[in-house]
């Protein structure tokens, strides 16, 4: 399947618009049978919920293409052969991504994430296992960011690597990294971003990002994470997305292993050299991308992803409303036309919050109580553990940490 120019256009301008992410965008195609006759009915299908919204323009379309061309980048669909096919199989897996590099999307590959502020074991260790692991055939994925990022990115440039980027392709983050990307594509690897050219990363877009570095890779493997770091959210993705998670083991007086021991003691697989991640991973590659999952193992309080986009709703349970693969010649004739969701109110956040205290409260419990969907109540509760602000027990309860 390749879209048309004419359809990835019309592509970009309805993901771009305000209040439709990857899950809408799916819905919205095919309820209405393709992009072009979304973006007709959108305006009057957010008016009906007291909102007001215009997609960008052609021209605004266009400029954004072209700007990515002048970087060498080009923009991907999900169904087109460069599309990363572990990816694709995530529920909300980005419609559209900018591509810079080389086609090694859909090599096997594996993530490799950890602290910013690493430690110079937890570097060395980080180098060993991404060379280890681009010799034995599989590409490393990782965030680009300082510390453990950066020194997978390096050590694996020799055998390809991939930097999922949390803004748009011409802003780098770190801006210090600029060198590490050009190293990236003049080795024949690959730059993905999600977001539009112009976008500075901004706090949510990195958790965001860190579901498409999971989404990439068969596992996902973690060197050293206090527990509150992004990369715990990166193992929680890969969770939910069945993908094996790994963790290196470290010291207990060390607060930047407290994450990794907890992971370990969580049920992750105890890496401490290259085979304890081939060994696992051999045989789920030998069975391929398109092979059956097996039930999920994603713990209770990850059944949901959280949402980052502000999404308009199109029903309001979704049980009628299930998503089809996105592809740009199938007509959506029989689908269900769902009744749409009131708009949220403004103030969901704090009506969490206050709901919270020092007692473990389940989430669906908590959804009730706010009168508030279960997306919401995960969205909210992931700002606030990156925050520091909850904790997580079991069976898929939390609780307000005392300050």
């Amino acid at each position: 399947m390749q879209l048309t120019d004419a359809q990835r256009l019309d592509w970009l301008r309805l993901i771009r618009t305000e209040g439709v992410g990857p899950r809408t965008f799916r819905r919205l195609v095919n309820r209405f049978g393709g992009a072009a006759a979304a973006l007709d009915a959108l305006p009057d299908l957010a008016g009906r919920q007291g909102r007001r919204i215009t997609p960008p323009t052609r021209s605004e379309a266009e400029a954004e293409i072209a700007a990515l061309a002048r970087l060498d980048g080009r923009l991907i669909a999900t169904g087109e052969s460069d599309y990363p096919r572990l990816l694709a199989q995530v529920d909300a897996a980005p419609p559209l991504l900018a591509l810079r590099g080389a086609g090694i999307l859909n090599r096997p590959a594996v993530a490799l994430v950890g602290s910013r502020n690493a430690s110079t074991a937890g570097l060395a260790f980080t180098e060993r296992l991404a060379r280890g692991l681009g010799d034995a055939g599989l590409t490393v994925v990782s965030g680009l960011a300082r510390g453990i990022d950066a020194r997978a990115h390096r050590a694996s440039l020799p055998t390809g690597t991939i930097a999922v980027m949390a803004g748009g392709q011409d802003r780098i983050y770190p801006a210090s990294h600029a060198a590490l990307v050009e190293a990236i594509l003049r080795e024949g690897g690959a730059v993905l971003a999600e977001m539009p050219m112009g976008w500075e990363p901004r706090g949510r877009d990195f958790p965001r990002r860190n579901r498409i570095i999971s989404g990439l890779s068969y596992g996902t493997v973690v060197v050293e994470a206090a527990r509150r770091s992004g990369s715990l959210i990166t193992a929680r993705y890969a969770l939910e997305q069945n993908r094996e998670v790994f963790a290196v083991p470290g010291s207990p007086l060390d607060p930047r292993a407290e994450g990794t021991n907890d992971l370990i003691r969580q049920g992750a697989t105890l890496v401490s050299e290259v085979a304890h991640v081939v060994e696992v991973l051999g045989p789920i590659i030998e069975r391929g991308p398109d092979a059956e999952a097996a039930p999920a193992r994603g713990r209770p309080d990850l059944a949901e992803q959280p949402d980052f986009w502000d999404e308009i709703e199109l029903d309001a349970t979704g049980a009628d409303c299930d998503p089809i693969p996105l592809w740009p010649d199938r007509e959506a004739a029989g689908r269900p036309v769902c009744e749409d969701e009131p708009p949220q109110p403004a103030d969901d956040r704090a009506r969490i919050v206050a709901l919270l205290g020092p007692s473990p409260v389940g989430t669906d419990e908590l959804a009730r109580s706010a009168g508030v969907g279960a997306r919401t109540v995960q969205s909210v509760l992931l700002e606030l553990e990156l925050d520091g602000r909850i904790e997580r027990h079991g069976s898929g309860t939390v609780s307000l940490v005392s300050r």
